[in-house]
């Protein structure tokens, strides 16, 4: 993305953000008044939200960044374990959570979700030809697959619906499992197809092979409390005008290259 094409989508962004100036009594114009949007994201998801050099980076950081922008404030980021970043919203210790979180009915219960602003699936990366083959979830669901997943994930909670015949380790972060498929102590892990675009790009010499079969369908979303209309309104807009204005697609191209996000590999 050139500096120019930013700069120009910010101004468009802070044009958007007069609208909420004079809002009244509600967590939008909390947050004005604070100068600041917090986010909760768990930065352990290579390419959405994850930490390097010391920072938090990737494309759900580089769209709350803007968002931000839109509401004129700046950005706070605050790092936590993926299965309490609800728990966090609920509380009021963060404003908004971005961190690669599918939408799906339980999660809705508790809190509202605005999007999906991108649709994935899940994949499994591997060193083993079997498991790479595999076209739906039968194919796994056998007790001489070993897979590790995500904690507090859907992915995890995947491997309880569909695989209950598979062997299946719970980690705490994507570095512990790429190592366990690298020390063959499981055979694959588990994940959405983002997450899978960036592992192989960042161990292209781990001999990992990857089935990119979109086992389920998985709309990403930005939670918020559902409790304020008008956050959830702005939200939704924002939202839209980032897309129309075609931002979703060069945030993807800076992180995922050409790799398509919605529709499976040949």
């Amino acid at each position: 993305m050139t500096k120019s094409r930013l700069n120009s989508m910010l101004a468009a962004l802070l044009l958007f953000a007069a609208c909420v100036a004079n809002v009244g009594a509600s967590t939008l114009a909390e947050i004005q008044q604070r100068g600041t949007l917090v986010l909760g994201t768990s930065a352990n998801m290579p390419s959405m939200s994850e930490k390097r050099d010391g920072k938090v980076v990737g494309f759900d950081i580089d769209l709350a960044r803007l968002m931000a922008s839109g509401m004129d404030v700046k950005l706070e980021i605050r790092t936590m374990p993926f299965d309490g970043l609800l728990s966090a919203l609920e509380k009021g210790e963060v404003d908004v959570v971005i961190s690669n979180m599918t939408i799906n009915p339980e999660r809705n219960m508790r809190v509202a979700f605005i999007g999906p602003y991108m649709t994935s699936g899940k994949c499994v990366i591997t060193k083993e030809e079997n498991l790479a083959k595999a076209e739906e979830a039968d194919d796994l669901n056998t007790s001489s697959t070993r897979l590790a997943a995500l904690k507090g994930s859907t992915s995890a909670a995947f491997t309880r619906a569909l695989l209950p015949n598979a062997k299946v380790t719970l980690v705490d972060d994507y570095e512990s499992a790429v190592k366990m498929v690298s020390n063959d102590k499981v055979g694959g892990l588990l994940t959405d197809y983002p997450i899978c675009l960036s592992l192989l790009k960042t161990h292209p010499d781990a001999g990992f092979v990857s089935l990119f079969s979109l086992l389920t369908y998985e709309p990403v979303g930005i939670a918020l409390d559902g409790q304020d209309p008008l956050l959830l309104n702005w939200t939704e807009n924002f939202l839209t005008r980032v897309e129309g204005m075609g931002l979703l697609d060069e945030l993807a191209m800076r992180w995922f290259g050409k790799a398509s996000l919605s529709e499976s590999e040949d």
